[in-house]
């Protein structure tokens, strides 16, 4: 069976292995790039693989779901599905790129991309996204493409001995699919982790045959 993968116009998401580690320190080894983040900046190639090291149990549980975001092949950033929800069909995205890639529209599309595996492939009602308070180029980045704010929450992130407020972000499947996101063109390779895709029997959405073109048709450093 293929690796599990979707690509839109310009980016591609894919399972992340340890052979990102090299490229995932460069990235994350900049401080401006983990300023709003309770990890990083990395100091070693170490804590990458650290990382990457907890993703399979992580994907075997159902628990969180990353992937590497790149472009032309190489690794540009990581987007990905954490505090999942079955029984409420719900989870949250979290995203960060390189600095190099900030301001070139690679945060919209990869939102797409992850949208519509949340929507389309698993089966979630409703994809919702965090930002620190005084993170306002993140703000900005979900409001143009379609997510809400909802309010804020106090001291609900701990960095260290500092607690943050965050605003939270939601979007819903009806929303997205009348959305510019579900417009961008989505091609999907393999299929999607068996756990964390809604049976009919817990009242989510069947997963559609994998492996053909989506989208189309009727979202950590963002």
């Amino acid at each position: 069976m293929d690796e599990f993968a979707v690509s839109g116009p310009t980016l591609s998401l894919r399972l992340p292995r340890r052979g990102d580690a090299p490229a995932l320190f460069r990235l994350a080894s900049d401080p401006e790039v983990t300023q709003f983040f309770s990890w990083g900046p990395y100091a070693s190639e170490d804590e990458a693989l650290a990382y990457l090291d907890r993703l399979p149990e992580q994907r075997e549980r159902g628990d969180h779901l990353d992937f590497v975001v790149c472009r032309g092949g190489e690794a540009i950033g990581v987007t990905g599905l954490s505090e999942i929800s079955r029984r409420d069909r719900r989870g949250m995205v979290g995203t960060w790129f390189g600095r190099r890639w900030w301001g070139t529209g690679a945060n919209k599309e990869s939102k797409a991309l992850i949208a519509h595996v949340a929507f389309q492939l698993l089966g979630f009602e409703r994809l919702g996204a965090y930002t620190n308070v005084l993170h306002g180029r993140s703000q900005s980045a979900l409001q143009a493409i379609g997510f809400r704010r909802e309010g804020v929450l106090r001291h609900w992130h701990r960095h260290g001995d500092t607690v943050h407020d965050v605003v939270i972000w939601s979007v819903l499947k009806g929303e997205y699919e009348r959305s510019p996101l579900a417009l961008v063109p989505v091609e999907v390779h393999g299929e999607p982790p068996a756990g964390f895709v809604l049976s009919a029997s817990e009242g989510g959405l069947a997963a559609p045959a994998a492996g053909g073109a989506r989208g189309g048709e009727g979202q950590r450093g963002e």
